[in-house]
């Protein structure tokens, strides 16, 4: 795996704990801003609605920009966005900020995954995937928790300074050691109009909806862990950091185990995935009120939701394979528009008094959803399979889309060829 993969993980692990690090903050962030637990969360949704729309835009916007250059630009104004939300005098403040850095998120990690996937061969895909992931499982393993040690003992406005400081790192290890690209002319030019071609493709959609239902599964649940563990399961809140550190473990554990077997078993590692975090969201509802329940099924939630990540990032760019930069801005949008929709649905459910079980119901059945999703894409699949003669179909995870010549060509030369330095 190039260096240069391990960089941009290494850079997705400072934009992931600003997204997750919230989960560990509300109840200290909620006291000092004088708003309500439901209303703190929207924070965790103000950052998602700007990663669904950043990604997109920013994609289609820097579209024929150097790529390094984009990337460098991009974190810049996050690592900015982290200083404003630290000093934010007010709520309102401290949304506008949020979203304003997950828009220069939500468009580093779409040129960020188009650039690592552009490093490894085809068969590589979900490994690369899975290092940019990684990232964002050791966010969860040691900067969320860390975020909330800090909530706790130094204002949850140290929080914000220290991913500051992470994103400065970061910003440097850009700036040394992720190549310099050349910009493609002729045809291999980048085209959005060729680009949007993409969206008409029912396999794109479907694993869209995928990725989306299965986002909104993992933080419908994940946004409100915090107050389930301390007023359900009755747990000390200087327990919510090691277990969120725990949730980090299992997705770091997770996201491994989906690096491996992805490439070989696509639409398995994504049908197991789903379905054990199904089965995990459900015992959750019915045993929070149990601490050692609700601590280890965190564990095994962090587990079984990211096993599917790599999978489901290298699902969409096998079936938009002819165009890596949307793909990347799409999968992103998909990812948090369930971060959105999941813990907005999560606050209803608690602002109408059912408790916080009751959103692990709600995150059971967003998960159940994902399954079907999951089965139709894969009969399709098979179906376009078996009427495309000549086709050899490898590891389930060829794209069922026939490509333009000269779109072919461009795919193979941006997949198995690393990017040149100049």
């Amino acid at each position: 795996m190039p260096i240069a993969v391990y960089v941009l993980g290494l850079s997705v692990f400072a934009l992931g704990t600003s997204e997750f690090m919230l989960s560990g903050l509300l109840q200290p962030l909620a006291r000092d801003m004088g708003v309500s637990i439901p209303q703190a969360g929207l924070l965790v949704s103000a950052f998602a609605v700007g990663m669904v729309v950043g990604a997109p835009v920013l994609a289609a916007a820097t579209l024929r920009l150097p790529r390094r250059t984009t990337l460098i630009a991009l974190l810049t104004v996050f690592g900015l966005g982290q200083i404003a939300g630290a000093v934010a005098p007010t709520y309102a403040v401290l949304f506008v900020s949020r979203v304003i850095s997950a828009l220069a998120c939500a468009g580093f990690w779409a040129v960020g995954a188009s650039v690592a996937v552009s490093l490894v061969p085809v068969t590589a895909r979900a490994r690369a995937m899975a290092v940019m992931v990684g990232g964002l499982s050791i966010a969860n393993i040691a900067g969320v928790p860390a975020g909330a040690f800090l909530g706790q003992h130094a204002g949850w406005r140290a929080a914000f300074w220290a991913v500051a400081g992470l994103s400065a790192l970061g910003l440097v290890g850009v700036i040394a050691l992720v190549p310099r690209t050349a910009p493609a002319t002729g045809d291999d030019a980048p085209s959005l109009r060729r680009e949007l071609l993409i969206y008409r493709d029912r396999q794109v959609w479907l694993a869209l909806v995928t990725t989306a239902l299965n986002g909104g599964a993992v933080f419908a649940l994940f946004s409100y862990l915090a107050p389930l563990l301390t007023d359900t399961a009755g747990l000390k809140e200087s327990w919510v950091p090691t277990v969120l550190g725990l949730f980090g473990v299992g997705a770091l554990i997770g996201t491994a185990i989906g690096g491996r077997i992805a490439d070989a078993h696509l639409f398995g590692t994504i049908y197991g995935g789903i379905m054990a975090s199904t089965a995990v969201l459900t015992l959750l509802a019915l045993t929070a009120q149990w601490p050692v329940a609700a601590v280890t099924l965190s564990l095994l939630l962090g587990v079984t939701a990211f096993t599917t990540a790599p999978a489901l990032n290298a699902r969409m760019f096998n079936v938009a394979s002819a165009a890596p930069t949307l793909a990347g801005a799409t999968t992103t949008s998909a990812f948090n528009i369930g971060n959105t929709v999941g813990p907005w649905l999560g606050g209803l459910v608690i602002g109408a008094g059912w408790g916080y079980p009751a959103v692990a119901w709600t995150a059971a059945a967003l998960a159940a959803l994902a399954v079907g999703t999951t089965a139709v894409a894969s009969r399709l699949h098979q179906r376009s399979a078996a009427t495309e003669p000549g086709t050899r179909v490898v590891a389930s995870s060829a794209s069922s889309t026939p490509k333009p010549a000269a779109l072919a060509k461009t795919d193979t030369a941006t997949a198995a060829e690393p990017c040149s330095t100049t």
